[in-house]
């Protein structure tokens, strides 16, 4: 597996360069390049060597005297060949050169508004996602492949019945805290700050978390991401807004956990595929619990928040209160990233059903700008002003990952429901967040999911930590305690 692996650290090198910077010129040529090395590993994953290598580790007498490490490790090395084998080479290469390309070309259609010049190459991006669904074979739905991928044994009927349940509790909720008189003050946030600043307050915050930076760095993309080559080598990016002094923080703070995950793998796993988040649903449920249960906590704020004034000057003349209320304010927004707890989860089901009728009824490229404007009117009372606040505004799409937006209100569930396990488990915890003492959070974190890597299945590892299956009653619980409080209501 390790030439597999290192196939993959380059990869992630050269698609971290891409979206950090590299000159736009050079971008085909470095996109028939990815193609190249993609291929490669790609022929490497679906050899009939390693069919038969796993034939053989696969028979009883063999497996039986497997690591618990092996065993899994087979297990998941079978799960991906079988995919991987129905897949020609060639058309896979050319996908991959396709999805390259498409990444930035959104890039630029982003930026100039410009749905038209990017829709083909979402046309063809869906076009040979459902290849891939026909090679692969159609679960339940033609979507339940596309989940399969993200959050293994996750299902449209399982997660219609949970988005279902958390909507129908959540928008009442929104509604009494719409009409509260008790409405937080934000006016102090629409002010201009300094990114430099932003930049060193946000490189403040992650070595709280314990962010490793000998085996990370910190830059700057269009969209925010995280890259874990090895647990040596994660890097994260952010993007700094001037009128804005949280966005990129909270940004940060959202990649640095997922960032932590991958740092903190066992090094037992390191080189092989298990050396990586067991499914997407577990890894955004670390970057929604450090960027929401603690970063935009009460006691967190009251440890640095006089840190975050002396950063700017003059500029957050306001009490750790006004500022810890305004930063946790509830209304609806047009983009997701920039959403609140509450009302995020409405944009991940607005993507949700978009990608459901894509793939289950055939919905076109051309039709998604009006149906997703037509979902945010009806979902959120707002409509986009421009594509490029609309459906241009995530790069997921172009990039062929259909099925990833539902991890996000998965993560957000996992993360209420971890931190339930983890205030009863870890004594004290509130006080040492407000004393700026994270380390122990983060450690807490390392030894009972981290380190784990792929080891267990998402199931498996939340049954071990909370001794439960995954109870969506955890995030509308914690989500009432925290509003309630904030906006006064009875």
């Amino acid at each position: 597996m390790n030439a597999i692996s290192s196939y993959g650290e380059a990869l992630g090198v050269l698609y971290w360069d891409l979206r950090t910077g590299a000159p736009r010129r050079g971008m085909d040529r470095r996109s028939e390049s990815i193609g190249v090395l993609s291929g490669e590993m790609f022929k490497l994953s679906t050899a009939p060597e390693l069919g038969e290598w796993l034939s053989r580790l696969e028979e009883k007498h063999t497996y039986e005297t497997l690591s618990e490490i092996d065993q899994r490790l087979v297990m998941e090395t079978r799960k991906e060949y079988d995919r991987s084998v129905k897949i020609p080479p060639k058309l896979y290469q050319e996908y991959v050169v396709l999805a390259s390309q498409s990444e930035s070309k959104w890039e630029e259609a982003k930026a100039e508004n410009d749905y038209a010049g990017f829709q083909p190459y979402l046309e063809k991006v869906i076009g040979y996602t459902n290849q891939f669904i026909d090679l692969w074979g159609a679960g339940a739905t033609r979507y339940d492949t596309l989940l399969d991928q993200y959050e293994p044994g996750m299902t449209v009927e399982e997660l219609d019945r949970v988005f279902t349940g958390v909507r129908e509790q959540l928008v009442p909720l929104a509604a009494n805290i719409a009409s509260s008189p008790h409405q937080p003050d934000t006016s102090f946030l629409r002010q201009s700050f300094d990114k430099a600043a932003q930049k060193e307050f946000s490189l403040h915050i992650l070595r709280q978390m314990g962010y490793n930076f000998e085996s990370g760095r910190l830059d700057e993309s269009a969209h925010p991401f995280a890259t874990g080559l090895n647990p040596g080598d994660v890097r994260i990016t952010t993007r700094y807004l001037e009128n804005d002094v949280t966005s990129a923080l909270f940004g940060t703070i959202h990649e640095g956990g997922h960032a932590l995950y991958e740092q903190n793998i066992m090094k037992e796993l390191v080189g092989t595929t298990l050396c990586t988040g067991t499914s997407m649903g577990i890894h955004e449920s670390q970057s929604r619990f450090w960027e929401n249960v603690i970063g935009r906590s009460r006691p967190f704020w009251e440890h640095n928040f006089e840190a975050l004034q002396k950063s700017f000057p003059g500029q957050l003349d306001v009490t750790v209160d006004q500022f810890y209320r305004g930063n946790n304010v509830v209304t609806p927004s047009l983009i997701r990233i920039e959403a609140d707890e509450l009302t995020y989860n409405l944009h991940i089901i607005i993507r949700y059903e978009m990608e459901k009728l894509i793939f289950n009824e055939g919905l076109k490229a051309a039709d998604l700008p009006a149906m997703w404007n037509d979902k945010y009117k009806e979902y959120l009372g707002i409509t986009p002003p421009s594509d490029a606040e609309g459906v241009l505004q995530d790069v997921h799409w172009s990039g062929g990952a259909f099925g990833y937006f539902p991890s996000y209100s998965l993560g957000n569930m996992y993360a209420a429901q971890f931190a339930d396990t983890l205030e009863k488990e870890l004594k004290g915890i509130w006080d040492m967040v407000g004393r700026g003492d994270l380390l122990p959070i983060r450690d807490w974190l390392a030894e009972r999911i981290y380190k784990y890597g792929k080891l267990r299945t998402p199931a498996e590892l939340v049954q071990a930590v909370t001794g439960k299956p995954l109870d969506p009653q955890y995030l509308v619980d914690y989500l009432s305690r925290k509003y309630s409080d904030i906006y006064k209501l009875s």
